[in-house]
């Protein structure tokens, strides 16, 4: 099992395919809160997303790697609209 407890604000995260899926706002309970400014694309752009916890596969000390390339890995991505 990972040790999650290494996962810091502004690390990159990334598919196990190297491809940017966002970067780290903070942990979130099980999940990780990508930054508003680095996460999502069209429509989706401008609030928060979340990755589950589950598919972290290595925190390397400057990324998080996930076990889902990226593409696969944003279909478990969760979003959250902020209120105006």
């Amino acid at each position: 099992m990972t040790d999650t407890s290494k996962i810091r604000e502004h690390m990159e995260v990334v598919g196990a395919d190297g491809v940017h899926v966002g970067t780290v706002d903070k942990v979130d309970g099980q999940r990780i809160k990508l930054s508003k400014a680095d996460s999502g694309q069209g429509s989706h752009r401008g609030h928060h997303h979340y990755v589950p916890l589950a598919l972290v596969a290595e925190v390397d000390g400057k990324k998080v790697w996930l076990s889902a390339n990226s593409d696969v890995a944003v279909t478990f991505e969760e979003e959250k609209s902020d209120p105006l």
